[in-house]
This record gives C-alpha cells, sequence and structure tokens, in this order.
C-alpha cells in the first residue's frame, strides 16, 4: 500500500472513529482532500483508488493546471474551491469548479449570479465566517451573517446550501471545539433545513467531526 493510501485508511479511521464517539453515522462526514500541495500524479493515484470523490483546492489556476494532467480522470471528483475568490476570476471558478466553499462577500456574489444568470444554472456555495481574530482571515462576521443571507436572495441562482470556517491553531487542539460548535449553532439559527458544515483540517478535523462537521478538509496529513 503507498504513502498516502496508507495515510487515508488512517484519516478514514479516525473520522469514523469521531462520528461514532458522537454518536453520528460516519457516512454522513465527506472527505475533502485538499490538493493544495500535491503533484497531478499524487491525484491520479487518490482518484484510481476510488475511495475520495471531493478535492479542494485554493486556487483557481492550480485546479485548472491540474484538471488538465489529470485529463479524463478529473471528471471522477467533484472539485471545490476552498481558498479566497476574487471578483476576476468569478467566470473561470464556475466553469472550473463544482461548488465554491468561500463565498465572503456581496460583490462576489453578484458576480457569479449574474454570470450564473447567463448560463441559467444553480452553483453550490458556502458562506465563509470568520471566527477568529485573526487580521488575515477571510469571512463574514457571525453577527453580520443573518444580515448577509438575507442580502444573498437577490442571487437565486447561488445554492447556498451552509457554512465554511477556518478555526484558530490553538493548544491543545481541544480548545478549538467552541468554534466548531459556535458555527453549527449559528447554522441551526439561520437555515432551516440541516446545513452543510465545512470546518475541521489536519491538525483538529476530530473535534470539528465531534461538532457537527459534515465536510472536513485534509491536505497535509494525507500527502505528507
Amino acid at each position: 500500500m503507498s504513502v498516502i493510501l496508507d495515510n487515508l485508511k488512517k484519516i478514514r479511521y479516525r473520522i469514523r472513529a469521531a462520528a461514532e464517539k458522537s454518536r453520528r453515522d460516519p457516512a454522513d462526514i465527506e472527505l475533502v482532500a485538499v490538493t493544495k500541495y500535491a503533484g497531478a500524479h499524487s491525484v491520479k493515484e487518490l482518484l484510481e483508488s476510488g475511495l475520495v470523490k471531493a478535492l479542494g483546492e485554493s486556487r483557481v489556476q492550480e485546479a485548472l493546471t491540474k484538471k488538465q494532467a489529470l485529463g479524463a480522470g478529473a471528471a471522477e471528483a467533484q472539485w471545490r474551491l476552498v481558498g479566497h475568490l476574487q471578483t476576476n476570476k468569478a467566470k473561470q471558478a464556475i466553469q472550473i469548479f463544482d461548488a465554491i466553499d468561500s463565498l465572503d462577500n456581496l460583490k462576489l456574489a453578484e458576480v457569479l449570479e449574474r454570470q450564473l444568470a447567463q448560463q441559467n444554472r444553480k452553483f453550490p456555495v458556502l458562506v465563509q465566517v470568520k471566527l477568529s481574530d485573526k487580521e488575515t482571515q477571510r469571512g463574514v462576521a457571525p453577527e453580520a451573517l443573518g444580515e448577509f443571507l438575507q442580502n444573498l436572495k437577490i442571487c437565486p441562482h447561488l445554492d447556498i446550501q451552509g457554512l465554511m470556517t477556518i478555526a484558530p491553531e490553538l493548544e491543545p487542539v481541544e480548545t478549538v471545539r467552541p468554534y466548531f460548535r459556535r458555527l453549527r449553532e449559528i447554522a441551526a439559527d439561520l437555515f432551516q433545513k440541516p446545513a452543510q458544515l465545512s470546518m475541521g483540517m489536519s491538525r483538529d478535523f476530530e473535534v470539528a467531526v465531534e461538532e457537527g462537521a459534515t465536510l472536513v478538509r485534509v491536505g497535509r496529513s494525507l500527502f505528507s
């Protein structure tokens, strides 16, 4: 077994254990393999295993390059944009990706809406929420989220499926739990139906699963 597939086996075991600990069905949690630091060969190996369907990329150009390198195999994956999207890349992004998990401002939403309306297309989106005080962290502030979601009603081609957040890097890792719990509680207040919750990365995905994550973004632990 290759290093990548061995890592994948261990990660899936940890996801299952965290789900069972919190009395959740492990099938309700999807692993998003973040390929930011992975070459096309490694991504190809992962897809050919049939064990991962969702890939996360931080940049439009990097995703395009990998899709071109993978050829027909790229169609086997669901490509999710997990990094910041500039408005001038919006048109290209909706051609390359199957979902955008990092919507963080109304201007971007309006640009995406115009492009999607021209194609008469609905497109899955998660709203990024800023729960930490880190200045470089992007996202909608929790107190502004209700109004932001109301404003998104002018964008009917955006299918707002839930929320995404990045927890601060705290030690011990257990201290990130309140951040994930808060996102779950916010979603319960603002969404009428169960929302997708993208939260948890290599260092903290088990805590995120215990607090309700439906998508966990793992890259470093998978490809290192």
